[in-house]
């Protein structure tokens, strides 16, 4: 507790002196409290600020217009951190924290991309604490980004894309398929899709994007097809555009989509058959074709266009052909 209090009277004095007063400040501090024990007077304090300020910090990351899903991995991953280390946020130290990051990649033996999504959700909770005057200074900042090695994500083949066609053996799974193939959007956007969101004629929908953002996709002649047989078939009055086929009908959720589409990949034993990955191929393809990368940003719904760059990989064959095209 001794030296929690002295470095917080550090840190609020960071303004105003310079590194040798700090240090000499330090110092005196030392001797005047060495004969001294220091108990926290009240323990309920400490909870009761962190609860608060991990509060705030939600309550405002959710004006923002974060998902609840993002917001619920933010505050897990603070609290974590809080209940590991048992102390006020306001006096937790670069050092409190490194050993952190330490011990729990070693204790669940966690990626580095793990770590740095803590770290990152970290800095973002301290950054805001300091914006608004609860510290001083961020004891994040000399944390510095995790290194993590890059990692080539695989896309399907055009002929992984057929088997799948091939193999479903509803209406609605092969209009599911056909809409994530061609038009990229998020198996969260689509599973919020309902009927009056689908303009057959014009071949586009209105999808709902990450912080509640609006914008416009377009499917394929393919995809028209299998949905107006898919929807033709239908008895039911969900407006939902794709449900469960058992009565009552429900809305399908992400998790059952997910699992449908697993067990279609071991079927085929095609390599990891995920909704994203139907994303992923769709933008390098786009690449591949020429699409300028400013449209498949928007066609994606992406903020920052490095997103965009880090969905889109470009093939190798094509790099080989550039290069003789334009070098030599």
């Amino acid at each position: 507790m001794k030296e929690e209090l002295i470095n917080e009277i550090v840190q609020r004095m960071l303004p105003y002196l310079n590194n040798n007063q700090l240090m000499r400040l330090r110092q005196e501090m030392e001797y005047a409290f060495y004969q001294y024990e220091i108990k926290e007077s009240d323990n309920n304090y400490k909870e009761e600020d962190n609860n608060k300020l991990i509060s705030m910090f939600i309550a405002a990351k959710r004006v923002e217009g974060c998902s609840e899903k993002t917001i619920k991995y933010y505050k897990t991953t603070i609290e974590s951190m809080v209940c590991s280390l048992d102390r006020n946020v306001r006096c937790i130290r670069t050092e409190d924290l490194r050993t952190y990051l330490t011990d729990y990649q070693n204790r669940n033996q966690s990626s580095r991309v793990t770590i740095d999504n803590i770290r990152r959700i970290l800095s973002s909770f301290y950054s805001w604490l300091e914006d608004e005057d609860y510290i001083v200074k961020s004891p994040v900042r000399r944390i510095h980004k995790i290194k993590t090695s890059s990692i080539v994500k695989t896309t399907y083949t055009d002929e992984e894309l057929e088997r799948m066609r091939d193999c479903s053996s509803t209406l609605r799974d092969l209009a599911m398929i056909d809409m994530l193939a061609s038009t990229g959007m998020r198996v969260g956007e689509m599973v919020l899709l309902d009927r009056k969101d689908v303009d057959l004629v014009e071949r586009e929908c209105k999808v709902f994007g990450k912080g509640g953002k609006e914008r416009i996709v377009y499917f394929d002649a393919r995809t028209k097809l299998h949905l107006q047989d898919y929807l033709e078939s239908r008895t039911d009055d969900n407006p939902s555009l794709f449900v469960s086929l058992r009565s009552p009908h429900n809305r399908l959720s992400i998790g059952s989509i997910e699992d449908r589409l697993r067990k279609m990949g071991k079927r085929l034993k095609i390599e990891k058959v995920h909704p994203h990955k139907f994303r992923r191929t769709l933008a390098t393809m786009a690449i591949d074709k020429g699409m300028p990368i400013e449209q498949l940003q928007r066609m994606l719904g992406h903020q920052r266009i490095d997103t965009t760059l880090m969905y889109a990989m470009v093939k190798q064959s094509n790099v080989k052909l550039a290069h003789r095209k334009y070098i030599s």
